[in-house]
């Protein structure tokens, strides 16, 4: 078989990646991609896996058709088999990250037939460009569960049931015709310290959100270049983890953590803004079961800002859902609402800067 590298001109990629060894890189955050079309009857995939916890899949947009394949083995090179007994045409695929930093993927290539040719995708790439701070739900975490639909999640891991392709922001994304930067991480708050993401030492978004690596169990933190991709739409979804372990902005809503909280939350919008000054910033928690006070913090953060280029949304089910993680069908939901409340913001939004 012909290997392909990750760098071929062929292949257009999106998503946060580190590209330092540009034959080697390496995907971290959900819904990161690589998209190309190819002849012959079969593909294949070269990569490394690290792996902190749970299992790991990578996800198949081929022809139109979604599939995930199990990564079986962590720390060296393994070969997955995509595609097989494919009919001898022109195919299209999109190879993605399925779930986020809970393991790595660095990518040595893909494989096709001896005989086979690989080109670019024919259309330009979306010129609209969204990018999403969020935590699991924002994941596609546990989203294919749909037996339990307004349910908790059951007691197993569920690692295999979580596909960022139909995470409510990657719906909207395609729904609006734009590229998505999904920084996303499962049990992460807005603060270091809180939450459930590499706990009891959490990392919080406040780190997070400038690295391109920032999982302690995976290596250390490398920074992120945020010229290389500027959003006209930022959506902020935490504040839903941050009452773990200790409720405070329910419990105590003057107290000095939800005081500190709310500054906290400011200054990240504030953070958000020195490096996209021309973004319109949707801040929101989601549909997965909390206490409103929360969203009472971030309105109260959103107009401290006195930014006129920052709403909040809420959505009609905000916080009352469901107990455990949303499914598809609560991310569908969610998605034609993110949808609604980005489109009445004008067209101007999507100007290029």
């Amino acid at each position: 078989m012909k290997l392909i590298l990750p760098n071929d001109p062929a292949i257009r990629t999106m998503g946060r990646i580190d590209d330092t060894d540009p034959e080697h890189p390496v995907w971290v955050y959900p819904y990161t991609q690589a998209a190309f079309q190819f002849t012959g009857t079969s593909l294949h995939m070269r990569l490394i896996n690290r792996r902190h916890y749970g299992g790991s899949h990578i996800g198949v947009y081929l022809d139109g058709q979604l599939s995930k394949i199990p990564i079986p083995e962590d720390g060296t090179v393994v070969t997955l088999r995509l595609a097989d007994h494919l009919p001898d045409i022109e195919h299209e695929v999109v190879v993605y990250k399925r779930q986020d930093g809970q393991h790595y993927c660095q990518i040595e290539g893909f494989l096709v037939g001896d005989d086979a040719a690989i080109k670019g995708i024919p259309d330009e790439p979306y010129q609209r460009r969204i990018e999403i701070f969020g935590d699991s739900v924002s994941c596609g975490e546990r989203n294919e569960a749909s037996l339990y639909v307004g349910k908790a999640d059951p007691e197993a891991d569920l690692s295999s049931y979580s596909d960022s392709w139909r995470s409510y922001g990657a719906i909207a994304a395609r729904a609006l015709h734009a590229q998505l930067h999904d920084v996303s991480q499962g049990g992460i708050a807005l603060l270091d310290g809180i939450g459930w993401f590499c706990e009891p030492n959490q990392v919080g978004m406040e780190t997070m959100w400038k690295s391109m690596q920032y999982n302690p169990e995976l290596g250390g933190t490398t920074p992120w270049d945020f010229s290389r991709y500027t959003p006209h739409v930022v959506v902020v979804a935490i504040g839903q983890n941050d009452a773990h372990p200790a409720d405070f902005m329910a419990e105590d809503y003057m107290g000095d953590l939800a005081n500190h909280w709310r500054s906290r939350y400011v200054d990240f919008l504030k953070s958000l803004r020195s490096v996209y000054p021309h973004a319109h910033i949707v801040c929101a928690t989601t549909v997965l079961q909390h206490d409103p006070a929360w969203d009472h913090a971030i309105e109260e953060a959103v107009q401290t800002t006195g930014d006129n280029n920052i709403s909040h949304l809420v959505y009609s089910r905000n916080g009352s859902a469901t107990p455990g993680h949303p499914r598809i069908a609560e991310h569908e939901e969610m998605a034609a609402e993110l949808v609604n409340h980005i489109e009445s913001l004008g067209s101007m939004i999507w100007q290029t800067r």
